[in-house]
């Protein structure tokens, strides 16, 4: 199963209120694993970008400036993430900036039931613990060291894994054949263990004896000869 996992960044905290999407990343997962496609674009808001967001995610103005528009690459991110789920997390926010960008732009909008929030689902495993990205990737042991500031494309990659983790775990789709045929390999070192001799075990007459009793309180026993 495809399916994609994506992550924003913005202007701001409500595109009702004005702000605008600036930038977005997407990572392919195929049967929960990374393909290694991915599609990124920063955009042009058309608006200023206030401060307290750009400490965030280290986007300012002078830059964004000259990114192309959201409405001049919309065809490319349509066409990248298709019909394949979304998942992300605190979905319900960046769902909320991407169709509404969608629909400034007179596309149609992307259906909330292909929307799959990685939010709710760790709270619903990890109940009482911290649940943000940072706190998820420490808790997997996931390297997030090169996370700095906040970035689209990084952050998609992290959930990536992270959701992984959370839908059980890297064993549900890479390998497990091929880990199985490992294990059931000989290693090295077993080959290389002497072989015993096969041990001879001897019954006494008084064993025999005591079998041949039991057997005749059994009817018609199918290994009355080998034994008797």
């Amino acid at each position: 199963m495809r399916e994609i996992v994506f992550d924003t960044e913005t202007t701001g905290l409500s595109f009702h209120a004005g702000d605008r999407l600036v930038e977005i990343g997407c990572v392919e997962l195929f049967n929960r694993v990374d393909t290694g496609r991915h599609w990124h674009a920063y955009f042009n808001p058309e608006r200023d970008m206030p401060e307290e967001a750009a400490r965030i995610h280290g986007l300012r103005s002078d830059f964004l400036r000259a990114k192309p528009l959201f409405s001049h690459l919309v065809h490319e991110l349509l066409d990248f993430i298709a019909d394949s789920p979304l998942i992300a997390h605190n979905a319900t926010f960046d769902f909320a900036f991407l169709n509404g960008e969608l629909s400034r732009c007179g596309r149609p909008l992307v259906c909330t039931t292909r929307m799959v929030d990685t939010l709710p689902i760790a709270q619903k495993k990890h109940p009482g613990a911290k649940h943000n990205l940072d706190a998820l990737c420490t808790r997997f042991g996931i390297d997030r060291s090169h996370r700095v500031l906040h970035g689209a494309l990084l952050d998609a990659q992290l959930l990536a894994q992270v959701y992984v983790e959370l839908m059980g775990g890297r064993q549900i789709g890479l390998g497990l054949v091929d880990e199985v045929k490992a294990a059931a390999a000989p290693s090295a070192a077993t080959l290389a263990r002497p072989v015993r001799p096969a041990r001879v075990f001897t019954v006494s007459e008084g064993e025999r004896a005591r079998h041949r009793a039991f057997l005749s309180t059994v009817t018609a026993p199918l290994w009355g000869e080998a034994f008797g």
